[in-house]
């Protein structure tokens, strides 16, 4: 029977398992208030192309987060986990004030990512890397909202006092009643109150968490500027899983990008992307020698960039909302021959075989379209459609790819 028939209950049951331990640590947290106004996928599965959505939103998490890829439903192989080292170390304190009397630049430090991770590739290669992302611009920060609670705080404070003052009143007024009606009139106003104490800190708690989700709704889609840098290196593997050959083409490299986006009222949000990538290019071509007519397999490598733009728009709100996005992708050596000729030199009586140099093919526009899906506080599901499209609009494949990322708090 089919191993992905018995992949999707397991991960479902896990999910279940531990989104119920999430909320049942959720109800004794102190910190009422987001931190975050989105969970966006890790940066390092950005880079990877494991996310359904290459275009991403800003990754500014202020909690270890594990994200798990489903492109080919296999669970374990692709993973990433993502964390905030500096706010760690400096500011991740009950107590904000210290970040919040922060300057601009300190701020922006403390967003610096972390993200490390593997995936299983296309042609079962193994992907291993990390990267690192900032955010330069941030529209709105969940962690600046001083005061925000401090009516709701006032309100609760005051009828906490008169609660208490009421059972006082009346564990007095029971000592000198007594009518039987009277006394039991008495006690079932002790048990009105008592029952209102008992729910205090719950109504309380649920006050600040509907005016925090007021906030998530309203800034959901605030502009932000993120910028990130990464590596990858990808290995060709054995049937043990065993790492081999380090593959020299696009999906080993180093890459530099700028995320940005903004608010188009209060449920459209526009993001983009600007992306370069550096890495080596493995050619293999045939050399004829013109003398003998003898023809021989050779390889050279050569540098390569990589441009790639996208545009994403999305609808929706903060719990779900739904994206289509466009993305086109270049090489800087538009064709094999061109890079072979900035790397190679023939002896005398030494010829290329044109029609036989080969390199990793591009293809150079993407369509993904799909969702976002906060199932909680601190689990999202992503999921999409991937059509990638050749150079004359033909459809090359068209792909599934679903995350479940987790804040672990």
């Amino acid at each position: 029977m089919n191993k992905r028939y018995f992949t999707i209950p397991v991960l479902i049951f896990i999910l279940v398992a531990f989104e119920n331990h999430l909320h049942a640590q959720e109800t004794a947290v102190e910190k009422l208030a987001p931190r975050e106004l989105a969970i966006p996928t890790s940066p390092l599965f950005d880079l990877l192309g494991a996310a359904p959505s290459q275009v991403a939103r800003t990754a500014d998490i202020k909690n270890f987060k594990v994200d798990w890829s489903l492109r080919n439903w296999k669970v374990n192989p692709n993973l990433a986990i993502q964390a905030q080292p500096i706010w760690e170390m400096f500011y991740n304190r009950k107590n904000l004030t210290k970040y919040q009397q922060a300057s601009n630049f300190q701020r922006m430090m403390a967003s610096l990512d972390l993200s490390l991770g593997t995936t299983l590739g296309e042609r079962d290669e193994r992907r291993i890397g990390g990267a690192l992302k900032m955010n330069l611009y941030k529209q709105k920060d969940p962690l600046m909202m001083q005061g925000a609670y401090d009516a709701i705080q006032k309100n609760f404070e005051e009828e906490l006092l008169q609660l208490k003052q009421k059972e006082k009143e009346i564990l007095l007024a029971l000592d000198s009643i007594v009518k039987p009606s009277e006394l039991a009139a008495k006690k079932e106003e002790l048990r009105s109150n008592d029952t209102q104490l008992a729910s205090f800190y719950s109504r309380r708690n649920d006050a600040i968490q509907n005016e925090a989700a007021q906030f998530a709704v309203n800034n959901w889609n605030a502009a932000y500027i993120d910028v990130a840098f990464g590596k990858v290196f990808s290995y060709s593997t054995d049937s043990a899983g065993s790492l081999r050959k380090l593959a020299l083409n696009r999906n080993t490299g180093n890459a530099f990008w700028l995320n940005f986006g903004f608010g188009v009222g209060k449920r459209g949000l526009i993001s983009g992307l600007i992306r370069s990538s550096f890495y080596e290019e493995e050619l293999t071509f045939t050399v004829r020698d013109d003398n003998s007519g003898e023809e021989t397999s050779q390889t050279a490598i050569a540098a390569n960039k990589l441009f790639t733009f996208g545009i994403n728009f999305r609808y929706g709100g903060p719990v779900y909302n739904f994206f289509a996005e466009f993305i086109r992708e270049a090489k800087s050596l538009k064709t094999p021959i061109q890079a072979l000729n900035d790397v190679l030199t023939l002896p005398d009586g030494k010829t290329v075989v044109t029609s036989t140099v080969k390199w990793d093919v591009v293809n150079p526009y993407i369509i993904n379209f799909g969702g976002d899906w906060r199932i909680s506080r601190n689990v999202i599901l992503n999921y999409g459609m991937r059509c990638v499209l050749d150079n004359n609009f033909k459809t090359v494949s068209f792909l599934p790819i679903a995350n479940i990322s987790c804040m672990m708090r």
